[in-house]
């Protein structure tokens, strides 16, 4: 069997699962995600939803889902897209939320629909994939993911070169293996761990303070 063609085989296989997956996950969170949602309207003034525009496989555009965390209007309030420990913005829902990763649970549905995956390189803004180089192009020839390599490996601590690199490292080596290693390491990185939940010096940059995943504008 050709490499192509196993890499064929494996991405459908994986995409059946993100199926089953998501599928269960939001039958299962359904009432928690409403919960959560009440909360977030109760504790500050705007939507429990936040949708921000992501780029994803082959360049596509889609609108990425979370939990706000943030206050409305955040990212042009304080370091735009840069989020770092003890930011005002972050609401007392959105803290809790951000700390245990339960804001990402709506992107269930960017993997049901198609847009994402369960694991893969976190969807990037518009203004970062136009910077890319050749290489840091290839990140976009899969489904990004609620989870992937780089953030199980450093998360936010992690420098853009370093990110990138990982990403591309996991686009290369992606088999259904290493991905049950990265959602059982997920676990771990929030539930034990709790490493890299800020970068050092988010300045909200294509740089060290380029932090996609919790760009909510509601900044990030």
């Amino acid at each position: 069997m050709t490499r192509a063609r196993r890499i064929a085989l494996g991405d459908a296989a994986k995409r059946a699962l993100d199926l089953v997956l998501s599928f269960v996950a939001l039958a299962l969170l359904l009432l928690p995600l409403l919960v959560l949602g009440l909360a977030i309207r109760l504790d500050s003034r705007g939507p429990s939803i936040f949708r921000q525009r992501r780029i994803g496989r082959n360049g596509r555009a889609f609108d990425v889902y979370k939990l706000r965390t943030m206050v409305v209007g955040a990212v042009e309030k304080g370091r735009g897209y840069g989020v770092q420990e003890g930011d005002a913005r972050i609401t007392r829902v959105g803290r809790v939320l951000r700390d245990w990763g339960l804001d990402e649970l709506p992107q269930l549905l960017n993997v049901l629909r198609g847009d994402m995956s369960v694991v893969g390189p976190r969807p990037a803004l518009a203004y970062q994939v136009e910077q890319y180089d050749e290489i840091q192009k290839r990140r976009l020839e899969v489904r990004p993911g609620i989870t992937g390599w780089a953030l199980v490996n450093g998360r936010r601590t992690l420098s853009w070169e370093q990110r990138i690199a990982l990403d591309v490292w996991y686009v290369d080596h992606r088999s259904f293996l290493l991905d049950l290693r990265i959602m059982l390491k997920t676990l771990k990185v929030v539930l034990i761990t709790r490493e890299g939940l800020y970068a050092s010096d988010p300045v909200g940059t294509f740089g060290s303070g380029w932090d996609e995943q919790r760009g909510e504008g509601e900044s990030e």
